[in-house]
């Protein structure tokens, strides 16, 4: 990274730990409390160096653990009920990957044993399509919160948890089934649609968290999103910008090459101008989320978090 870039993310950090709660959460907003800007917010810390007790930033990383730990249900459930979106299994989804990262740079047994029953119900609630939506029911589904969970199964499985086989092929046929003859995505099966970039993004990245690295959806998938390549107009203008690049930089940084070094110089440029003076980037949701979004894009070159890495 850069030096500038350096700066950009050292700044963005020391935002989101002035806007840490003592008990470990993000915010005084209408998302504050939220689980999933908790676990975004450590991945930003995780994503500098820091683990849990160690690091510039390992007090704030066993705080936002501390929280997650403590909002784990006895079914599993990742949810601080005066926190939650409209969405909640997005939250369960971002704080069970949370807990999978840190799972192995800890010997408190708490996290796995939370951890395991987080995937189990993430296991018990996928729908008959293959997918999962916005509440821990076999209901319908969409490309969306399918990519929160696939995700989250498989950072959980490189921490060594048993994730069932049968699980993972039918997210990947969902997924499959859920890309446009233009390589994007549709956003529900039930309800067929036009590709847009964020659910694409995350569309290819659903692919290779099933274990899917070629092939004529991947490739699809990659020429659609590199058709979208990042300018540095207004974040403002773009719905869901940083959940979506949040999705292609990793698909980059897998697809590698010629592709990975066009998209983070312009996603890079895109995302410094924006900046605060304060250090936050602005984001409808909140600007901790905003602001964790950015910081894990710009130190994907890192390559710290195993669930990132090639």
């Amino acid at each position: 990274m850069q030096p500038a870039t350096q700066r950009a993310v050292e700044k963005g950090l020391r935002y989101l730990k002035s806007q840490q709660n003592d008990d470990g959460s993000f915010g005084r907003g209408g998302y504050s409390r939220n689980v999933a800007i908790c676990s975004l917010a450590g991945m930003a810390f995780l994503s500098r160096g820091s683990t849990p007790g160690r690091g510039p930033y390992g007090r704030e990383v066993n705080r936002c653990l501390a929280f997650i730990l403590d909002h784990v249900r006895e079914s599993g459930y990742i949810i601080a009920p005066e926190g939650a979106s409209h969405g909640p299994m997005y939250g369960h989804g971002f704080a069970t990957l949370f807990l999978a990262e840190v799972c192995g740079m800890s010997s408190d047994p708490t996290i796995r044993d939370k951890l395991v029953g987080a995937v189990d119900l993430i296991v018990r609630t996928q729908n008959e399509e293959g997918g999962w939506r916005y509440e821990p029911k076999r209901q319908d589904a969409d490309i969306s919160v399918t990519i929160c969970q696939i995700m989250a199964l498989r950072a959980a499985r490189n921490a060594g948890l048993f994730v069932p086989r049968e699980t993972v092929d039918r997210c990947i046929d969902y997924v499959k089934r859920s890309q446009n003859p233009d390589g994007g995505f549709m956003y529900q099966l039930s309800a067929p649609g036009e590709s847009r970039f964020p659910r694409s993004a995350a569309g290819v990245v659903a692919l290779y968290s099933a274990g899917i690295y070629e092939g004529d959806e991947i490739e699809k998938g990659l020429d659609y999103l590199m058709r979208q390549i990042p300018t540095s107009k207004a974040v403002q203008a773009e719905p869901h910008y940083f959940y979506g690049h949040y999705y292609a930089v990793q698909a980059m940084w897998q697809a590698g090459g010629q592709r990975w070094q066009q998209w983070y110089a312009a996603v890079h440029d895109a995302i410094l101008a924006r900046q605060r003076p304060d250090g936050a980037w602005f984001d409808q949701i909140s600007p901790e989320y905003g602001t964790a979004m950015a910081c894990i894009i710009l130190q994907m070159p890192n390559n710290y978090l195993p669930i990132f890495q090639r």
